[in-house]
């Protein structure tokens, strides 16, 4: 099992196109009594976390307990209201920065189902993002990372994921299947070095062998570098991202929160319990799942 809260690391990274720095393993992602509504209806009812760098958190819960809602929601995405609560990078307050702010911050998504931009290249995307995001000072116009440096970086990258080097001419998930989609999350993960990154269900839709890939890739690329929030249903991708924390959320609240032997536990045995367990929680589920499925 990784290293859980506490446990000092120290690693160098290159975080701007010019210098490196030490990286501040004391650096925390704070969820407090977070309320989230969409379209006026609450979700999330008062999710408490804090996520500090160089640990992996999983996420798991039953189909429309919130769990996309909550990455959606720390990302700034305009359809998931705030109504309580606070999201803190470092003390700073997140609600207050628009989606790029919280990008160049050092919040990542990696989205379940991400768009598709037709006409701009992975390539000359990623060069964009990195740049922006390894000096989030930059404004548009001014000098990118050089196209020698970030060449060399994106290949390193891509053969470390064992993407073929034409990935990068194709335009951003623009005719990807499923699998291309999750593995242009995790190169765009790779590129950009985040800080904190949360993965929301890439296991989805991919088989055995292509979720062993993007387990081994998440783990090699974040290593103890980033706080990772893996969003999931099964354990699979926590083959090789053991959580220092699991967390089960259920009526838009985290009812529950163990280590990986939760994670194991609710793959193999199911929610009942944890629905026995806490039964306003439960019953607020039962609530959501009948407003989805009128819908």
């Amino acid at each position: 099992m990784a290293p859980g809260a506490g446990t000092p690391r120290l690693s160098l990274e290159s975080n701007t196109p010019i210098t490196d720095h030490f990286i501040d393993m004391s650096e925390t992602l704070k969820i407090s009594d977070l309320h989230v509504a969409v379209e006026g209806k609450p979700i999330l009812r008062g999710v408490n976390l804090a996520i500090n760098r160089g640990e992996v958190h999983a996420l798991m819960g039953p189909n429309g307990s919130g769990k996309s809602t909550l990455g959606n929601a720390i990302m700034g995405h305009p359809n998931y209201e705030v109504t309580d609560g606070s999201i803190t990078l470092n003390g700073e307050d997140v609600l207050a920065m628009d989606a790029s702010e919280r990008a160049r911050a050092g919040i990542f998504m990696a989205f379940q189902r991400p768009m598709a931009i037709p006409g701009v290249k992975m390539a000359e995307f990623l060069r964009h993002a990195t740049t922006n995001v390894r000096n989030p000072r930059r404004r548009e116009g001014e000098e990118l990372i050089p196209m020698r440096q970030f060449r060399k970086e994106l290949t390193e990258k891509m053969d470390q994921l064992r993407m073929d080097v034409d990935f990068a001419r194709r335009y951003v998930n623009d005719g990807f299947s499923g699998g291309e989609m999750k593995r242009a999350e995790i190169l765009q993960m790779a590129m950009l070095r985040p800080k904190f990154a949360i993965l929301d269900e890439t296991d989805s839709g991919l088989d055995v062998d292509a979720v062993k890939l993007a387990s081994q890739s998440i783990a090699e690329i974040g290593g103890s570098e980033m706080g990772i929030l893996i969003i999931t249903h099964h354990d699979k991708l926590l083959d090789y991202n053991t959580p220092d924390f699991t967390h089960v959320m259920l009526g838009g609240r985290i009812v529950e929160t163990g280590g990986v032997e939760l994670a194991r536990e609710l793959y193999t045995e199911g929610y009942d319990r944890i629905r026995a367990a806490y039964p306003e929680a439960a019953a607020l589920d039962a609530e959501m799942q009948q407003a989805t499925a009128a819908v």
